[in-house]
């Protein structure tokens, strides 16, 4: 039996096992956003590394720098003569958000037509287990695995991985690889294979509007007096136009037109605008913005949304002018425009808007480039036919509306080694929304298509 078989028979063999390792971390409330408890992210970090050093990896460590929520590392250095993967994961999760409108607890994962609900069980701690039962699954059913492998699973993934600089320079001689495998990304549908070529960046700014040293007694006082909830209000107007495209001067200039390989890439898309109204829940009368096909605005165009606005609060209401209002904003941004750039166009436009003298204050929270790879590297062939053994179907080249703070950075700081984006999510997975799921037959076949990429890369970038 061909060496990549036995890793697959043990893998099916073995299936039900890493569902429940998936479970375990699942269990854990690893968010890593200020003001939830630190310890959960500890602990959660303490589990990842138990659960790498029973399914194959070697020195297992817990890595930290100051200020950061921990990393977990690994890996399997077998043959000098053979290629490195780096595979990245991260352990952190978003907050539950409403609680109330999870059908079951969120931290208590629960199989639901044929789905794993929970928060962390799509993004991204099926990444952790996709990496660790493939990896397992060679050791334990071939004998080794057929490359070397380093492990990096991140602590701090959604909070904009603000401390990466720090750790890249304080553990930069562990991370050496010929290519990176990073599952953090999703599928164009569910059973459709999917490697992401590109990401868009982010830049979100919160602006606080003041007009008042405290809230007053909106009938006592009302009328003269200006209200920073309806200042903010029509200040954020002012950032997009009719059609819901951004409307700060300038902001579009340096937007590259697509090539013909995108083109043609969007057009083979198994997908029409009713499909995509149906994975993003759009409420019957609502419209697609933008003036392009859904998903070109949503990979190669810049966009702009209000994260999150607060003056008061629906519980609080009361009969008020308040004395403050604050939002945060944030700009997707696609390859070209400047991170800079973006932030001061976007904190001029506010600044300008601000009616009625009213006070503002701006504070950058985020800033990330966006990233797009060159498919011509031997390792993506490598990529998509090995997803294309897993899931039986032809993979797409997709882009992606979201942002990981992580690839850029490394990508370059590795030398610009090939990055492999290839995730379990899918467009009903809900990520960072109440319900998130894992559909558990992608996650069969994404374990199988990464026990197969080991396989294809051994070959793909073995050295001469």
């Amino acid at each position: 039996m061909p060496d990549t078989e036995k890793a697959l028979a043990h893998h099916a063999a073995h299936a039900a096992s890493y569902l429940e390792d998936l479970a375990s971390l699942v269990r854990i409330p690893s968010v890593s956003f200020s003001g939830f408890p630190e310890v959960e992210v500890k602990r959660s970090a303490d589990a990842v590394a138990s659960l790498l050093g029973r399914r194959g990896f070697e020195n297992v460590e817990v890595l930290t720098v100051d200020g950061a929520h921990p990393y977990v590392y690994g890996e399997r250095l077998r043959d000098a003569k053979a290629p490195t993967l780096l595979l990245y994961a991260h352990h952190d999760v978003q907050p539950p958000g409403e609680e109330g409108a999870w059908k079951t607890p969120p931290f208590e994962p629960t199989e639901r037509d044929g789905r794993l609900y929970g928060r962390g069980a799509a993004d991204d701690k099926s990444g952790i287990l996709v990496h660790a039962a493939a990896v397992d699954s060679w050791v334990r059913g071939a004998g080794e695995v057929p490359v070397n492998v380093r492990i990096l699973i991140e602590g701090e993934e959604e909070t904009g991985s603000e401390h990466l600089s720090t750790f890249l320079r304080k553990y930069r001689a562990r991370l050496d690889a010929d290519a990176m495998v990073l599952t953090d990304t999703g599928n164009f549908d569910t059973g459709v294979p999917s490697v992401t070529i590109a990401l868009r960046g982010l830049v979100t700014v919160d602006v606080e509007v003041r007009a008042l040293r405290q809230s007053v007694h909106s009938g006592m006082w009302g009328g003269p007096i200006p209200d920073p909830a309806l200042a903010l209000a029509k200040m954020l107007a002012t950032l997009v136009d009719a059609e819901g495209r951004i409307a700060i001067p300038g902001i579009y200039d340096r937007v590259r037109p697509l090539t013909a390989d995108e083109r043609r890439s969007l057009s083979r898309l198994p997908s029409t605008d009713a499909d995509f109204r149906r994975q993003v829940g759009l409420v019957p009368g609502a419209q697609l913005l933008g003036g392009r096909p859904p998903w070109e605005t949503n990979w190669w165009q810049p966009s702009l949304a209000v994260n999150a606005i607060q003056a008061s609060s629906r519980r609080d209401a009361r009969n008020i002018v308040n004395d403050v209002a604050w939002a945060r904003v944030g700009v997707r941004i696609v390859p070209d425009m400047d991170t800079k750039d973006v932030t001061d166009r976007l904190c001029a436009a506010l600044r300008q808007a601000a009616p009625w003298g009213v006070e503002v204050k701006l504070d950058v929270a985020v800033a990330g480039a966006a990233w797009k790879t060159d498919t011509a590297h031997p390792a993506f062939g490598a990529a998509f036919r090995a997803l294309e053994k897993g899931y039986g179907r032809e993979a797409l080249a997709v882009g992606c509306g979201g942002s990981i703070g992580f690839v850029e950075p490394f990508s370059k700081e590795l030398g610009g080694v090939p990055a492999l984006l290839i995730g379990v999510e899918d467009p009903y997975t809900n990520a960072h929304s109440e319900n998130e799921s894992l559909h558990l037959g992608d996650f069969v076949k994404a374990t199988r298509s990464a026990i197969h990429l080991y396989g294809e890369l051994a070959t793909a970038l073995e050295r001469s």
